[in-house]
This record gives structure tokens, C-alpha cells and sequence, in this order.
């Protein structure tokens, strides 16, 4: 099995990059949506606060791992797309799991970031600058950096949207291209 995990900060494009994916027939997962599942099955808001807090109370009680341990029964197909990893700690779960794993970080500055969060209005991007702030901080703190280190390879996503859509098509077809050619 080929499985790519996407690292980088919110709004740094990991949502388009699964679109690129899904068009070119690969299977994807959001981590996000795990967690967005969970607050929902327990009947909370689907908001910036509600999510944080069941996100961080399930690491803290089960582990920094528990929402990659989660997605890993949802990992069915031969060639997939994982989107969101946070930590070090979910990156070395895949690791264990799948010899053949990418990690591909994705970076947008924080100026890039905000922008583009604050268009795309989510439910749990927050209404403001502080909100961003606390996010990413809160993001930083469960290892996201961590996990960004660790990531093999690179997508820079400080452009438009129809280039960075294209170097990510190019960049998934090199993945997986090394992966046929082995």
C-alpha cells in the first residue's frame, strides 16, 4: 500500500490538495473529519472551540497518536491520501503501520493563511486574528512542527490556486510514479 499524509498549518492548502488527489482517483481520508465525527457524536457544535477541546481531550486521554490509531481501519484501498496529520507522534503511527508511506508537508506564511481562512469561512476557522493565533499555537503545542520536520518532501502554497493545483498533480504523480517504478 501507498499512502501519502499531508502536514501543514490550517489554511495552508491540505484541503486542496485532497481535491487534487480525489480528481485523480486516489482515495482520501481527513483526519479532520474524525475528529469533526466525534464532536458531532457527541452532540457538540461543530466550532473552532468545540473541536479543539475533543481533539485535545482524546490525545490527552488516549495518547498524541489516537487520531492517526483512528484512521487506520479506514485505510482499505492501495494507494491513499491522507490528509492532516499533527504530531510526530501520528506521523511514527504511520510510519509502524505502512512501509510505504510519503509524508508531504504543505506551507503557506501566516499572512497567506489568515486570508485565505477567513474567505473560506469554516465553521472552526474562528472569527479573528487572536482565534488564528490561538490555533495555530494550539497546533504548534499538540507537534505539529514536529511533524513537519519529518515530512519527505515539500509543497510551497504562496500562489495562486490553478499553479498550486498543478504542482500538486505533478508532485502526487512523482510519489506515486516512484512507488511503480521500485
Amino acid at each position: 500500500m501507498k499512502l501519502i499524509v499531508t502536514v501543514g498549518m490550517p489554511g495552508s492548502g491540505k484541503d486542496e490538495l485532497v481535491e487534487v488527489a480525489h480528481a485523480m482517483g486516489l482515495a482520501t481520508l481527513k483526519m479532520g473529519d474524525l475528529v469533526r465525527d466525534e464532536t458531532r457524536r457527541r452532540g457538540l457544535a461543530l466550532n473552532n472551540a468545540n473541536i479543539a477541546r475533543i481533539a485535545n481531550e482524546e490525545r490527552e486521554k488516549h495518547g498524541p497518536g489516537i487520531w492517526a490509531q483512528r484512521a487506520l481501519p479506514k485505510l482499505t484501498e492501495t494507494k491513499m491520501l491522507v490528509d492532516g496529520c499533527r504530531s510526530d507522534a501520528e506521523v511514527a503511527v504511520f510510519r509502524h503501520n505502512f512501509g510505504d508511506l510519503f509524508v508531504l508537508g504543505i506551507f503557506a506564511s501566516p499572512e497567506v493563511r489568515y486570508d485565505r481562512m477567513m474567505k473560506r469561512g469554516r465553521g472552526d476557522d474562528g472569527v479573528g486574528l487572536q482565534e488564528f493565533f490561538d490555533r495555530d499555537r494550539r497546533e504548534l503545542k499538540w507537534g505539529i512542527g514536529s511533524a513537519f520536520a519529518l515530512a519527505d518532501g515539500m509543497l510551497i502554497n504562496e500562489g495562486p490556486l490553478e499553479e498550486f493545483r498543478a504542482t500538486a498533480r505533478r508532485r502526487i504523480e512523482q510519489i506515486l510514479e516512484k512507488d511503480d517504478d521500485e
